[in-house]
């Protein structure tokens, strides 16, 4: 059995898990540590719950993430963890039991070409729409890292520059889920800022307002799928992150691309859009799976 953490900015969710990925139990607690020993302290105390029978633990955590050292930059907004070495720091917490960390959306990518819609292919992108824009390339049916660590920040991707400036509009504001349900929660005065439920409910109901909004963010995404179809050329190109269990994203999504072609006749490329399987689970998924090809026990 396995310890399966995924370290989120507002939840820190962790799972009980066989080498089959099936979650036997699982909980969260929230991310309240303002330092990586108050972090590995409150991971080692769920730990400990299954000490017995846990052979080894798999993180996902936000930021550039040297996996092949266990080492964390940046950390999304868990700035504290910049430059921890949060694999030996949670294994010496945990009596020398393996660790291993992988990014978050790399996981979501993982997972899915593991045990979801991505399986069988071996050329991919997934593409995680959450507070920013998180990003798996799988190449040749694996992970692709790139030299720097970089491949896959696709929230650094620039959607436009101003000129004047020189300020650019990253894909991770423009790609946002969650700057898109402000987006509509402000135009319509909603109470709630956050409240993804409702802005839906809006678009699907065909509000002036918020379905302009909804049709300029898919818009801004499939102008990004369309470039990385160019550059990538992967077979599939799938979307995650909680807004993808709306039908409509993946829809709407392709339908942005076909109009950009309609009115782009020179376009040629044809991404395959589809939407991931899994959603807020997908990174216990992608980090034990990151466990499993480590150690060769697949």
């Amino acid at each position: 059995m396995y310890m399966v953490f995924d370290i989120g900015g507002t939840f820190v969710k962790y799972a009980w898990m066989n080498s089959s990925g099936i979650i036997q139990e699982k909980g969260k607690f929230p991310t309240t540590a303002k330092s990586p020993e108050e972090l590995i302290a409150q991971m080692t105390e769920k730990f400990h719950v299954y000490k017995k029978t846990v052979k080894g633990i798999a993180v996902s955590c936000p930021g550039i993430i040297d996996a092949e050292n266990g080492v964390v930059y940046y950390g999304g907004s868990l700035t504290f963890m910049h430059k921890q070495h949060l694999a030996d720091m949670l294994s010496n917490s945990c009596g020398g039991v393996p660790v291993v960390i992988q990014n978050d959306a790399k996981c979501a990518a993982l997972a899915e070409l593991w045990l979801g819609n991505v399986k069988g292919y071996q050329n991919a992108v997934v593409l995680t729409l959450g507070s920013g824009v998180g990003g798996g390339i799988i190449f040749d049916g694996k992970l692709y890292s790139g030299k720097n660590l970089y491949a896959g920040e696709v929230s650094y991707m620039m959607a436009g520059l101003d000129k004047e400036t020189i300020r650019p509009d990253f894909f991770g504001m423009t790609g946002s889920a969650v700057r898109l349900v402000e987006r509509i929660a402000r135009a319509k005065q909603l109470d709630d800022l956050t409240d993804g439920v409702r802005a839906f409910e809006l678009i699907q109901q065909g509000d002036k307002e918020a379905c302009a909004i909804f049709q300029s963010y898919v818009l801004d995404l499939a102008t990004q799928i369309l470039n990385i179809q160019y550059l990538l050329d992967p077979e599939v190109i799938a979307i995650g992150g909680g807004i993808s269990a709306q039908p409509i994203v993946v829809r709407g999504i392709q339908d942005a691309v076909n109009e950009i072609k309609a009115k782009n006749p020179f376009h040629m490329a044809r991404p395959n859009i589809v939407a991931c399987k899994f959603q807020n689970d997908a990174n216990l998924y992608g980090a034990l799976y990151h466990y499993l090809l480590r150690f060769d026990e697949l």
